[in-house]
């Protein structure tokens, strides 16, 4: 049967979709916003006929690209306003990340989490789009430099440029099941009051980031020290109505909480861990980064 030329564009679209939004969402650090660019991306490469294009992959990561790029410079300014600490919208799906080969599936993983996509913020727009392009989705400099339209030398400078100043311990794989067990003792002991536990599970120098933008009330500066953790946390439990819900699920492709309030989701926490604690908290509150998370779905 022959493929008509809309039937081979929808499976350009498929193939890459997954490809794209992982590239537009590392950039951007909102769900919503790759969800925009893909779909604008693809609908301009099909205006352009990209059933002729020679590399659709590298076509459409550079429309991706350049999207991004365009939206970070508008929205600078919103960020140089923002009310708070900035984090990134949570993910609650590994579907961006389901079409990679095996290799790769690791380095896809540790960059999707809260921490690394912080780092990400601290590079300029086309070192975060260079650095994405070779250490996540492992592009040869030749490749690279055709989507962001620099030199292949100048991309492997800004490369090392970009990667010195990404520091992130990385997490063992076989660190996954302690990582489960101090996350469940950590909500174990703040939902049962139990303080000293709770302190025994997080590092003296923790710190807690919440994001409320302005919004709704939320911590405007990072909360540091454990004890003052602690504090925090446990008076925004005490504001919940009692009929509030959590479940632990993966969020960012690590273990994170989710709590709802009449079946709306209220807050997502995630974690950083180092040496066996809790280093890092990323609260966020935010409802604008919450509307894409599903509703609770009660049982029949």
């Amino acid at each position: 049967m022959e493929i008509t030329g809309a039937e081979a564009s929808e499976q350009i679209y498929l193939s890459y979709r997954p490809l794209m939004f992982s590239l537009a969402y590392r950039m951007l650090g909102s769900v919503m916003d790759a969800e925009d660019i893909v779909q604008e991306a693809f609908l301009y490469a099909n205006e352009t006929n990209l059933n002729h294009v020679h590399n659709p992959k590298a076509y459409l990561c550079k429309i991706v690209t350049n999207r991004c790029i365009d939206s970070l410079r508008s929205a600078s300014k919103k960020r140089e306003v923002y009310v708070g600490p900035w984090l990134p919208e949570p993910l609650m799906t590994t579907s961006a990340d389901h079409q990679i080969s095996p290799d790769l599936a690791y380095a896809h993983k540790e960059s999707l989490s809260t921490a690394y996509l912080l780092l990400l913020q601290q590079l300029s727009w086309v070192e975060r789009a260079v650095f994405l392009l070779r250490e996540v989705l492992q592009y040869e400099y030749d490749e690279i430099a055709e989507i962001v339209g620099k030199s292949s030398t100048n991309c492997r400078q800004i490369f090392r440029r970009a990667k010195n100043a990404i520091n992130l311990p990385r997490e063992r794989a076989n660190e996954t099941k302690q990582t489960t067990a101090i996350v469940e003792q950590f909500v174990h002991a703040l939902v049962s009051g139990n303080i000293s536990q709770l302190l025994s599970i997080v590092k003296s120098d923790a710190i807690l980031y919440s994001d409320g933008g302005g919004k709704v009330n939320a911590a405007t500066n990072p909360i540091l020290g454990a004890e003052r953790i602690a504090k925090f946390l446990s008076g925004v439990l005490a504001k919940l109505p009692e009929d509030y819900r959590f479940i632990l699920t993966t969020v960012n492709e690590q273990l994170g909480i989710v709590a709802y309030v009449n079946n709306q989701p209220n807050n997502v926490m995630t974690f950083q861990l180092e040496e066996g604690q809790i280093k890092a908290f990323y609260l966020v509150v935010n409802p604008a980064k919450l509307q894409h998370i599903e509703t609770w779905q009660t049982e029949a």
